[in-house]
């Protein structure tokens, strides 16, 4: 079963830094441990649990890069064209069979294994072909358009490490190495929950002051999106009765619970509350913006990230945090997610102290890309995500920001995949 490190009382604080926070998850969350054999097939997006080496060269021979004539380049001639007899033909699949004769030039395709003793072929564009003979230009180099055995991958060497989430590219390159399955770590087990009296399921009858619950279908499709196994245990009242009883199931068979809502300060916020009834709250409170209220604790041993209740902070504070408590749990390496420099195309004032994140897309101005804030900062408009491309990322130090001036920007493909 997953479970935090007994050192994680050090969570703490009033409000804690995204850095500190992102650091003390990378060094107390200990992963999951377990793996399992699966086909190349059903491998994408999983998580490698051991390293896969090479046994074998990629390619396992040297081969043509060109449609053309394998010679020695020792028979070329470096002032003058070059008449030699075309002696074989060799095809991808189809070797020569045997060695190439001095004063000979080889048929050769794109792929084909090359003939021992060739180690050099002209391009067919570049040979004039005639009675059974080739003339070929001077100055080539000597061994060009030859691929040499083992140039992708060689022998012994370690072509894919453990902890990689393996995509179409990964796939392949294990394929080509001759692998049919591989060891990858056993999916993330995943409780999910929604709270709150005023959340209803999509669908249903919509009372006064109530709301459809976006957030749990969100984390559901982040969580699947990372190779979790979700649990669904739905919408839970603003009882503590109600939610001491949810958590405590939400702990048998899983290594993560996943809620949303009730960790604010708030009376009717219960979830702070039945946490620690049945286990231990490390941090509950960042210096973030949106998603301050961010609990990471533990139900009996399982680890519990409690989301915030606005469904832009749920994004937000997932792709910061959530996401890297679930890698971390699930075995991959740790990643750190790209993001790139930009200029602003907006004024902006924020409070010193705290990170904040701004829903944003990318324009071309120029030869330069240039961030545009959508104009409507909300916690709850979640369209506002539908309709951007990624994140401006203003540090704890920044207080006035001037159109113009740099800034980092975190793309959604990075920080949602």
């Amino acid at each position: 079963m997953a479970q935090l490190s007994d050192d994680c009382f050090a969570f703490g604080g009033a409000l804690l830094g995204v850095d500190e926070a992102l650091a003390r998850i990378d060094q107390r969350v200990i992963p999951v441990v377990g793996s399992e054999t699966i086909t190349l097939r059903a491998a994408c997006g999983r998580i490698l649990a051991e390293n896969v080496v090479a046994a074998m060269n990629l390619p396992p021979h040297a081969n043509s890069a060109v449609d053309g004539y394998a010679v020695r380049y020792a028979d070329l001639a470096s002032d003058r064209e070059t008449d030699l007899p075309i002696g074989g033909r060799a095809a991808a699949g189809h070797p020569l069979g045997r060695a190439i004769s001095p004063g000979e030039a080889i048929r050769i395709f794109t792929g084909a294994p090359m003939p021992e003793g060739a180690d050099t072929v002209i391009m067919q564009e570049d040979c004039i072909v005639a009675d059974s003979r080739v003339r070929l230009k001077p100055g080539i180099r000597k061994g060009a358009n030859r691929r040499h055995a083992g140039e992708d991958v060689t022998l012994g060497e370690m072509a894919l490490a453990a902890g990689l989430r393996l995509g179409p590219a990964e796939i392949g390159l294990a394929s080509a190495l001759g692998y049919r399955e591989l060891q990858v770590c056993r999916r993330l087990r995943v409780a999910l929950l929604s709270t709150g009296d005023e959340v209803r399921e999509p669908g249903s009858e919509l009372p006064p002051g109530a709301i459809y619950d976006a957030n749990r279908f969100m984390l559901a499709a982040f969580l699947e999106r990372l190779g979790c196994v979700v649990s669904d245990f739905g919408i839970r009242p603003d009882r503590e009765a109600a939610l001491l009883d949810t958590l405590s199931a939400a702990s048998t068979d899983h290594d993560l619970i996943v809620s949303s809502g009730g960790v604010s300060t708030g009376d009717e916020d219960r979830v702070k509350a039945a946490v620690e009834r049945l286990g231990s709250l490390y941090f509950w409170r960042l210096a973030i913006k949106p998603g301050r209220p961010v609990a990471l604790g533990h139900v009996a041993g399982v680890p519990l990230i409690g989301l915030p209740g606005n469904p832009v902070a749920v994004a937000v504070t997932f792709a910061v945090l959530g996401r890297p408590l679930i890698l971390k749990l699930a075995g991959a390496a740790a990643h750190t997610p790209h993001v790139f420099p930009v200029r602003a195309g907006f004024a902006y004032r924020k409070k010193p102290g705290r990170r904040e994140y701004l829903r944003a897309r990318l324009e071309r101005e120029s030869d330069t890309m240039v961030a545009h804030k959508y104009p409507h900062e909300g916690a709850g408009i979640l369209s506002s995500i539908v309709r951007s491309e990624g994140l401006v990322v203003l540090d704890e130090a920044t207080g006035a920001l001037n159109p113009g001036a740099v800034v980092d920007f975190a793309p959604f493909s990075e920080v949602f995949a």
